[in-house]
């Protein structure tokens, strides 16, 4: 597909772009090869915007462009967030997506999509000029580790919109049947990033092997207690985490027992573009989510990142992962867990053709066609509003 300058995307997104990369990143970065996107950052609050002690004191908006296509903008002094009074909320977000539009109906855009990443913005459906709209669910957003029903506004949300997608078949299953138009796309890889050689870094060389290795957030959906134990029973293997300690509420205790072990390494948060070198130098790879009605909603961004660099790839049987046992090896009590790690380690788990199942099962996932496929359904969607001669939304 080519780049259609007619079409502009304004992307609500609940992060900065240069936050921790998620999903979002991968998708809209792509889909601007397909149409000119803005990312749309949250806005700092009124008191950042006006107060002159703060650092954001007066700023007007911040423009810049990460990757061809794609626009960024940082909301700034003219359009502040409210939490309070609702109507000053909303006048503030008109004015950010208006500020949006104004951007792309300049270089060319005659039709707008507005791609919403969260339920919270669900009021922006009203508050700008649109042809065609689109609810990306990557998760549950609750993030309730007890399943709940789909908020009202949610459903909402959902009835309302041209075009959902989904990237679990879990997701699927609860929140597919609200609009016909809902597709299941999961999470990608860049594949080549991580199926292309790389030299170690020299944290990650440090370390003994053999490296039994996670590499993502470090959060509370983590069965941290197993990866103490685990550690424990095997002093031998060095357990490698990579990436940034965020959201442990309840498990600090666990943390602080990892950091104890001298067989345990914290090597801190990379770059994007960091870790493919890391996760290449694993000798296994760990998935180790707890299991709950949060987690069996999820699909793991690193399962293809991991399987593209043919590693070994032990994972906790959630929902999203005992589909692909031929090319993961599912793991439940203790023993299980440190039988699988044990036989990764051997020659069988290691052979030329198991590794190349692997990185093939990775490269149907490659990001580039997933977005293709996104990028298809949002023109379809204006296909169908075009042919019912359906006003534009606002």
């Amino acid at each position: 597909m080519t780049l259609d300058t007619s079409v502009g995307v304004i992307a609500l997104v609940p992060d900065a772009w240069n936050n921790i990369v998620m999903p979002r990143h991968q998708v809209l970065k792509r889909l601007a090869s397909h149409f000119p996107v803005v990312w749309v950052e949250p806005a700092y609050g009124w008191r950042e915007c006006w107060l002159p002690s703060s650092a954001h004191f007066m700023k007007p908006d911040r423009w810049w462009s990460p990757a061809p296509g794609l626009e960024v903008v940082t909301p700034g002094r003219l359009h502040p967030s409210f939490v309070w009074p609702h109507w000053l909320a909303l006048l503030t977000l008109r004015s950010r997506l208006a500020t949006a539009r104004r951007r792309l109906v300049a270089q060319g855009a005659k039709r707008i999509v507005l791609y919403i990443w969260r339920d919270e913005f669900a009021d922006a459906l009203g508050l700008v000029d649109h042809d065609v709209s689109c609810y990306h669910i990557d998760d549950e957003y609750s993030f309730d580790e007890r399943d709940a029903p789909n908020s009202p506004r949610e459903i909402e949300l959902l009835r309302r919109v041209d075009q959902v997608i989904v990237h679990s078949a879990a997701l699927l299953a609860k929140k597919g049947g609200i609009n016909p138009h809902t597709a299941r796309v999961p999470n990608g890889v860049d594949y080549l990033s991580y199926a292309t050689p790389h030299a170690a870094f020299p944290d990650l060389a440090a370390v003994p092997r053999p490296r039994i290795g996670y590499a993502g957030v470090i959060k509370k959906q983590l069965d941290l207690a197993l990866l103490v134990r685990l550690a424990r029973a095997r002093t031998e293997y060095s357990f490698v985490l990579v990436g940034p300690i965020l959201n442990v509420t309840g498990k600090e205790r666990q943390i602080v027992e990892l950091k104890q072990l001298r067989n345990v390494f914290f090597l801190g948060e990379k770059s994007a573009d960091e870790l493919p070198a890391y996760v290449q130098h694993f000798d296994v790879c760990l998935m180790c989510y707890e299991i709950n009605d949060y987690t069996k909603y999820i699909y793991p961004l690193k399962l293809n990142e991991y399987l593209a660099t043919g590693r070994p790839t032990v994972s906790s049987p959630i929902d999203a992962v005992t589909r692909f046992a031929s090319v993961v090896t599912l793991a439940r009590t203790d023993a299980e867990w440190l039988a699988a790690v044990d036989a990764s380690l051997e020659e069988p788990a290691r052979a030329a053709s198991v590794v190349e199942s692997r990185r093939a099962f990775a490269r149907t996932h490659e990001w580039d066609a997933l977005v293709n496929r996104i990028a298809l359904q949002l023109q379809a969607a204006l296909a169908r509003t075009e042919s019912a001669g359906r006003p534009r939304t606002a």
